[in-house]
């Protein structure tokens, strides 16, 4: 662990402004493709430490590549966007930012997953190995993508030309915060985070007067029937074996106690592993619609949108393994196995169209003490906020330093001598 040793030596100097810097980022949060203000901040910390940068890759996209030589190239990568969620930490420097939305609508803004946490760690550890570049030999890409709570990000980057700005790389990292107690970190071999679908299902009736229903094909019943038989497909159709979570996260009908309306709308969303199971269970989920609407008697058939696609993030199990041992080598009993997560991703889309192996990590984010009485009281899931949750924000220590460590020791794994 020389090489981690003497890179991370300017660390205590790297951390006041790592601090400074995450708590303007939760404080001016920006949505998706709207990352202007955090994408420049990226860029200018990217040329301080020395970096070729390139702006504007994908939308808000910003690369920065470090070479010292020939070497092995290692591509680190962090998430910039954050979600329409108000924030409710109460944190001094918690976020009030509102926007308006593609639909209109005024929003609240908040890092209610953690992204700002990942450019904060990123920076950190460009700017560590920039400065130790005398410990290590090949290239560096940082990379700071738009976008990835509406699962486009990535590929917006590879579409906008990225692997014509960087060299190929030899292997692509990434890591998220998790519910889990901070100073954490855990790996993975093969499939670690799901891959997501959500579907918007119109249903199509016949409106008409609440108290002349006959008259009417009433699509609230009609989409509650569906709701409920939707539940079957993973009890009933999934292997036992496979894992599979349906939900329907939103309804919408109607505008008056008295009016049967004419037309409902459903969104859900699919998590699974396996490719086999995905498209089982998404030509389940149509199937399933279509024939309580033909029982029902619509006037026409349904319509299905899918949006917000997330692939597979199936991390190589040689890569991670090495990742794994070097984290044991720096962390100790702290280094974990992160096993399955529902949650998605699309860091993925990146190392797979420049076809470079890949890892993805956890880096847990709770105050440990917190997290001990929750879970000595068996109330984690009650009292631990999860990513998305208003509530949401990691402890910044030591979640900033553990954050910033594993990316420095997963990069030097590769970069030589």
């Amino acid at each position: 662990m020389a090489k981690e040793t003497a890179v991370l030596a300017r660390q205590a100097d790297v951390r006041p402004w790592q601090e400074d810097l995450y708590r303007d980022l939760h404080r001016h949060p920006e949505l998706s493709h709207r990352e202007h203000e955090t994408a420049a901040k990226v860029a200018d910390g990217l040329r301080r430490s020395g970096f070729q940068v390139h702006e504007g890759v994908g939308g808000t996209g910003v690369v920065g590549v470090l070479s010292t030589g020939e070497g092995p190239t290692v591509l680190l990568r962090a998430d910039m966007d954050a979600l329409p969620v108000a924030e409710a930490t109460g944190l001094p420097y918690a976020s009030t930012a509102t926007t308006t939305d593609a639909a209109g609508h005024q929003v609240p803004v908040a890092h209610a997953c953690g992204h700002d946490m990942h450019v904060a760690c990123l920076l950190g550890a460009a700017d560590l190995l920039a400065s130790g570049s005398g410990h290590w030999q090949g290239t560096l890409v940082a990379l700071f993508q738009p976008a990835e709570e509406t699962g486009d990000g990535a590929k917006g980057m590879v579409d906008d030309g990225l692997g014509d700005l960087i060299p190929t790389p030899d292997v692509a990292f990434a890591q998220h915060v998790l519910p889990g107690p901070a100073g954490q970190v855990g790996t993975h071999a093969g499939h670690t985070l799901s891959a997501a679908d959500s579907m918007r299902v119109t249903l199509y009736g016949r409106g008409g007067h609440g108290s002349m229903p006959q008259a009417t094909v009433d699509p609230v019943v009609l989409a509650s029937m569906i709701v409920v038989r939707l539940q079957t497909l993973v009890s009933r159709e999934a292997p036992p074996t496979e894992t599979a979570v349906l939900t329907v996260g939103r309804i919408q009908a109607g505008t008056k106690s008295n009016v049967i309306s004419d037309q409902a709308v459903l969104e859900l969303n699919l998590r699974t592993y396996s490719d086999q199971t995905r498209q089982a269970m998404l030509e389940g989920i149509r199937r399933t619609v279509r024939a309580e609407c033909q029982a029902s008697g619509c006037p026409r058939d349904p319509d299905f949108e899918l949006f917000d696609r997330f692939p597979l993030t199936d991390n190589d199990a040689a890569t991670t393994e090495r990742v794994a041992r070097a984290f044991r080598g720096f962390f100790g009993d702290r280094a974990q196995d992160l096993g399955q997560q529902t949650a998605s991703e699309d860091f993925s889309d990146i190392p797979t169209a420049l076809g470079a192996p890949y890892t993805y990590w956890g880096v847990g984010c709770i105050d440990p003490d917190t997290y001990r009485k929750a879970a000595e009281a068996g109330r984690v899931a009650q009292e631990v906020p999860v990513n998305h949750s208003p509530a949401f924000a990691p402890a910044i220590q030591p979640t900033l330093d553990v954050g910033t460590q594993a990316l420095v020791v997963a990069a030097l794994e590769w970069l030589g001598p």
